[in-house]
């Protein structure tokens, strides 16, 4: 039988950019596939050509060197599933550098976008991995190995019959939930009300979730505030401005 997906690879050619991006920042920051678990320490270590990159600009500065701090504490990581082109992504991680970043995308233009990103913005606490996400999750995430998960604006599958494909399901849920550290949270966004209201529902009929939102804002009805995490992307603003809604929904893991 043939899986049902929840995405289909869209057809797209990438810019010269992109390329150029793909080809040098490529061999650093995506992670390939592998039918086991991630070592996330090794993932996000400083490779050896970055220690030498900055000994040369730590000697051919006239300016004294810092003195030496203990190695900072591994940071939390998250895990984002379909990022597109990788907008929100790039300064969700600029706003969080103290967080390690996992992102999953099949979209080979939009992977290529980000890696321009982290190019032109020095950011070094993203991975990613050009690859069906739910066969991430199975095979190279343990149990209990993320502080959080992100997933904002999944495809929402308009047309009643093909709700079955929508992303976020009891059954990929409870797998989350399961690689999420006790406190960790799964962070949900989306700007189609009949799926937010699914969402909603799959979260709260996971036992091993709770609804953040219900204590601190129940006027929102188990829908939250938008973090101040999560940037407002251009296609969000167009929306607002449109009047269309967007939903946030963030449940912990108990």
């Amino acid at each position: 039988m043939r899986t049902i997906r929840s995405f289909v690879k869209r057809a797209g050619r990438m810019g010269g950019g992109q390329e150029r991006a793909m080809a040098e920042l490529g061999p650093k920051f995506l992670v390939p596939y592998q039918a086991s678990a991630i070592d996330f320490e090794a993932l996000f270590a400083m490779s050896a050509g970055d220690r030498a990159q900055n000994d040369a600009k730590n000697s051919a500065s006239c300016e004294p060197l810092p003195a030496p701090v203990a190695p900072a504490v591994p940071g939390p990581v998250v895990l984002e599933i379909g990022f597109g082109m990788g907008e929100a992504t790039a300064k969700i991680a600029l706003t969080l550098p103290d967080t390690r970043f996992l992102c999953c995308e099949v979209h080979e233009p939009g992977v290529g976008a980000l890696l321009k990103r982290i190019g032109e913005n020095d950011i070094r606490n993203i991975r990613i991995c050009n690859h069906d996400a739910v066969e991430v999750i199975n095979h190279m995430l343990p149990p209990a190995c993320l502080d959080g998960v992100h997933i904002f604006f999944p495809d929402p599958w308009h047309k009643t019959k093909h709700n079955k494909r929508r992303l976020i399901q009891s059954p990929l849920v409870a797998k989350l939930a399961a690689r999420l550290k006790v406190g960790g949270y799964l962070h949900a966004a989306t700007d189609w009300q009949p799926y937010a209201e699914q969402i909603l529902q799959v979260l709260s009929d996971e036992p091993s979730l709770r609804n953040r939102a219900l204590l601190t804002h129940p006027e929102l009805a188990g829908y939250a505030p938008k973090p101040h995490y999560r940037p407002l992307t251009k296609f969000e603003h167009r929306g607002i401005k449109l009047g269309h809604g967007v939903w946030d929904l963030v449940f912990e893991r108990v």
